[in-house]
């Protein structure tokens, strides 16, 4: 029986797919997104072992608020690094007609075996994708994250070939992904998919730059404030081609 190495859990969740959402946080994360919110997921093997089943009967006694919508998302860190943990935890969960959702941003995504195989058969069982596109841009993505695009945008490719439904994310930082020819390139790639069901603009915050502290760690975007309501609807009408 393989177990899942957890960071956190979170009951009612309202804004991580539909309905209201079990959520799961995963421990472990490659990239090191420069405004990541959760700087204490990256290392990997940390936090609290748990099997699927024992996840699934704690989720279970909330189902009485999730609605004919809700169910469990799974969220990180980065979920795909524990894609063998996941098969297991998603084929219990559609035993349990549980509707399940992954909030990844896709790093760990290869068509390379024995990973693709995997991930088909994660696709199986996965009923959506939320997807965070962090940079369009290949430089400037490695620049914000740490990592290169290329596979991750061959995810969201395959994804749309195989109509698995999609729901794109994308934080909003002054100076960085707050570009309007960024964000017209991001939505001329989301103009050549044919499974996203919806797109989020997240505006940025620092509210988590004390988990940078006390991790001793350096938070480069400590004078960045937030994106003005004005340059937030900007974004969502130039990626929702409005």
């Amino acid at each position: 029986m393989t177990t899942g190495n957890i960071h956190s859990i979170e009951t009612f969740g309202s804004v991580d797919g539909p309905g209201v959402r079990f959520l799961i946080f995963l421990q472990g994360c490659a990239m090191r997104c420069r405004y990541c919110h959760n700087a204490d997921t990256w290392q990997p093997g940390a936090g609290e072992q748990m099997t699927a089943e024992q996840l699934l009967n704690r989720a279970e006694r909330y189902r009485s608020y999730w609605g004919s919508e809700g169910g469990i998302t799974v969220s990180g860190g980065e979920p795909l690094l524990q894609i063998d943990f996941l098969l297991e935890l998603f084929s219990e969960a559609k035993r349990r007609n549980i509707h399940t959702c992954i909030d990844t941003a896709g790093q760990p995504f290869r068509k390379s075996e024995p990973f693709f195989s995997k991930f088909r058969r994660l696709c199986d069982l996965t009923d959506l994708f939320l997807v965070d596109i962090k940079h369009i841009d290949e430089e400037e993505h490695l620049k914000l994250t740490g990592q290169k695009n290329g596979n991750i945008l061959d995810m969201l490719r395959f994804l749309s070939d195989i109509k698995k439904p999609v729901w794109i994310r994308h934080v909003l930082v002054p100076g960085i992904t707050d570009n309007d020819e960024a964000l017209r390139r991001t939505r001329a790639f989301l103009q050549t998919l044919s499974n996203v069901q919806k797109i989020e603009v997240l505006p940025y915050h620092s509210l988590g730059a004390y988990k940078w502290r006390e991790l001793g760690l350096d938070y480069t975007l400590e004078d960045v404030a937030p994106p003005s309501a004005r340059r937030v609807l900007n974004a969502e009408k130039i990626l929702r081609g409005e």
